[in-house]
C-alpha cells in the first residue's frame, strides 16, 4: 500500500501575470534572457556547450558585470563566473539550443569551438508574453539553480585541502543526491512554516511576513517533535545545519526562490579553530533551545539569518510539491465547494488560513443561504461531526445579521440549537430562548469532543476542564447522561487532563457509566448503570 501523500497548509498565491512580471526581473532569468538576445543569430560554443573564452568576456561586459579588464583579478574572475552561470541557465532552460554534431562533441577538446548555439523555442514562448510560459521557464531556471547549489564547489574544496594532505576529489565525502534531498526538505519545511505563520511575532505585533529565523528552520530539520529539551549533541547539529543552509541560501538568492538575510559574518569567524563567541547563538547553549526564537531579541535573531520564500518561491515550491504527489492547497480553492467540503477542509487549516478561506467562501453567497448550507453540513453523529460543528460555529461568526432567520430555524434542533443560540446572543439578537440543561451539556460535550479531536494544546484543554468542573456542581453526574456519541471518550479524557486526583477519579467513573449506558441501550436494556 502506498504511503499517504504529504498534506501542506494552504498558501496565498499572486495572480499569474504578477508572478510573471516578477520572474522576468529575477537576476538569474534576466541575465539568461539578455545573453540569449546577445547571442543571436548564433554564438560559438565548445563541446560542453560553454562559450569560448573571448565570448565569455564579451558576455560579462554585456551583462555589466565587468568593464572589460578594468577590475582586479578577483573581480574579473567573479564576473566571468556569473556570466558563465547566466549562460548555463540559458542552455538549461532551452532559451538557447546547442547545435554540436556528435563527432565534434567527442573529438574536440574542451575550450575549443565544437559547434554553436541559437535561440531556442523557449525564448520565443517567453517573448510572446504568456504568463504560464514565463513561469515555466523561470521554474526551469530555479531547478537549475537548485541543482547547482547541491553540487560540490570543487574550487572551494581544493582551497580547503591542506597542501600536505591532498586527496582525490572523487574521494571527498559529498553526495549530490543526499545534498539535493537535504535542500528539498529544508525548502518544504520553509514552505510549511511560512504557511503556518500568521504574520505576527510572539508578542502579537506584526512581524516581517513569512520570515523564518534560520535557527528555527534548522531545528525543524533536526529536533524531533517529541523532544522538549534538545540535548547538547542535538544543539550542535542544529548549528551545523544552520551553516550548511547558509551556504545554500547564499547561492540560491539570485534565483528568485527566496529572500535571504545571511548569517552575520562576525558570528561565523573562527578563532583558534573554534567558532567565535556567540556563534552557536539560538541553536547553542548561549542562545537557547534552537527550536524557538520567541525568547530572543528580534534584532539579535536577525544576525543568525532570516529566510523567506518569495511570492515566486511559493509558486515554484507548490508546483514542485504537486509534481511530487503532495497536496498543496491555495487559499480560494474552496470558493465554489459545498459547505460540507469547506468544513471538513478547514478543520486542518491554521486559524488565520481557515478564517481567510471562510471569508472567500462566504463572499460569493447570500448570508442566509450560506448559513443554511453550513448548518446542514454541521449535522451528523459520525466521529468528525463535532469538529464540523465547531468550524461551522467559527465560520458563522463571520456572517452578518442577515443570516438571523437561518439560525432561528434550527433553535429546536438537538445538534444545532446550542450553537444557534450562541450566534444569536453574540449578534445582539432579541428574544433568544434560554437553552435547557440538556442542550447546555450536549453542546459542552460536543465542543470538547471537537477540541480533543483537533489535538489542541493540552494545557489549554486542562484549564478548560478545570473551569467547567469548578463552575458546575455535580458536573459529572449530569454529563454522563448526555446522549452524545462522544460522551464516554470526553469524560475519560477529562479524567486524564484534570490535575486533581479525586476529580479525575469522578471523571473516570462517569465515563464508565456512560459507556455502560450506551452498551445497555444497544442491547435493549434500560436503567441507570449499577441498578436493577
Amino acid at each position: 500500500m502506498s504511503a499517504s501523500p504529504l498534506v501542506l497548509p494552504p498558501v496565498r498565491l499572486l495572480p499569474a501575470d504578477e508572478l510573471a512580471r516578477l520572474a522576468l526581473a529575477v537576476p538569474l532569468l534576466d541575465r539568461a534572457l539578455r545573453l540569449t538576445r546577445w547571442a543571436a543569430p548564433q554564438r560559438q560554443v565548445d563541446a560542453m556547450g560553454e562559450l569560448t573564452a573571448a565570448d565569455l568576456s564579451l558576455a560579462a561586459v554585456e551583462l555589466g558585470l565587468t568593464g572589460g579588464g578594468d577590475g582586479t583579478e578577483d573581480e574579473e574572475e567573479a564576473a566571468l563566473a556569473e556570466a558563465a552561470q547566466a549562460w548555463g541557465t540559458a542552455v538549461d532552460t532551452g532559451l538557447v539550443v546547442l547545435e554540436i554534431d556528435e563527432q565534434a562533441e567527442e573529438s574536440t577538446p574542451v575550450g575549443e569551438v565544437a559547434g554553436h548555439a541559437v535561440q531556442g523555442e523557449a525564448y520565443a514562448r517567453v517573448t510572446a508574453g504568456d504568463p504560464r510560459d514565463v513561469l515555466e521557464v523561470w521554474l526551469a531556471a530555479a531547478e537549475s539553480a537548485l541543482a547547482e547549489a547541491a553540487s560540490p564547489d570543487y574550487e572551494s574544496l581544493r582551497e580547503m585541502m591542506d597542501d600536505g594532505d591532498r586527496v582525490a576529489l572523487d574521494e571527498v565525502d559529498w553526495d549530490p543526491e543526499e545534498e539535493a534531498e537535504f535542500l528539498d526538505t529544508a525548502l518544504v519545511n520553509l514552505y510549511a512554516l511560512m504557511a503556518m505563520d500568521d504574520g505576527q511575532d510572539a508578542t502579537g505585533e506584526e512581524a516581517v511576513p513569512g520570515a523564518v529565523p534560520l535557527p528555527v528552520l534548522a531545528a525543524s530539520l533536526v529536533v524531533p517533535d517529541e523532544m522538549e529539551q534538545p540535548s547538547d549533541a542535538v544543539l550542535e547539529e542544529v548549528t551545523e545545519v544552520m551553516m550548511r543552509l547558509d551556504d545554500h541560501f547564499r547561492l540560491l538568492a539570485p534565483s528568485g526562490l527566496l529572500d535571504y538575510q545571511p548569517v552575520d559574518e562576525a558570528l561565523i569567524e573562527e578563532e583558534d579553530g573554534e567558532p567565535a563567541a556567540g556563534s552557536a547563538g539560538p541553536a547553542g547553549s548561549e542562545g537557547g533551545s534552537g527550536a524557538s526564537a520567541a525568547d530572543i531579541d528580534p534584532e539579535e535573531i536577525s544576525r543568525y539569518g532570516l529566510v523567506k520564500l518569495t511570492p515566486l518561491g511559493v509558486h515554484g515550491m507548490r508546483e514542485r510539491l504537486g509534481d511530487a504527489g503532495a497536496v498543496a492547497p491555495v487559499l480560494g480553492d474552496l470558493t465554489d465547494a459545498p459547505g460540507a467540503d469547506l468544513l471538513n477542509a478547514l478543520a486542518d487549516y491554521p486559524d488565520h488560513a481557515a478564517r481567510a478561506e471562510a471569508e472567500l467562501w462566504l463572499a460569493g453567497r447570500k448570508p442566509a443561504d450560506a448559513a443554511r448550507e453550513l448548518l446542514a453540513a454541521g449535522r451528523g453523529n459520525d466521529p468528525a461531526a463535532p469538529g464540523r460543528r465547531l468550524i461551522c460555529q467559527q465560520t458563522l461568526s463571520l456572517v452578518g445579521p442577515e443570516a438571523e432567520p437561518a439560525l432561528r430555524e434550527v433553535l429546536d434542533d438537538r445538534q444545532l440549537g446550542g450553537l444557534a443560540r450562541v450566534w444569536l446572543t453574540e449578534s445582539g439578537a432579541s428574544d433568544v430562548p434560554q437553552p435547557d440543561a440538556d442542550m447546555i451539556f450536549w453542546l459542552t460535550i460536543d465542543t470538547l469532543a471537537a477540541q480533543l479531536a483537533a489535538d489542541d494544546d493540552p494545557e489549554l484543554l486542562a484549564d478548560l476542564v478545570r473551569d467547567l468542573v469548578s463552575r458546575h456542581d455535580g458536573f459529572f453526574d449530569a454529563a454522563w447522561r448526555v446522549a452524545h456519541p462522544a460522551t464516554s471518550d470526553v469524560l475519560e479524557a477529562m479524567g486524564r487532563l484534570h490535575p486533581d486526583r479525586k476529580v479525575a477519579k469522578e471523571a473516570r467513573k462517569a465515563a464508565f457509566k456512560a459507556r455502560s449506558r450506551d452498551s445497555a441501550e444497544s442491547s435493549g436494556q434500560a436503567g441507570e448503570p449499577g441498578q436493577d
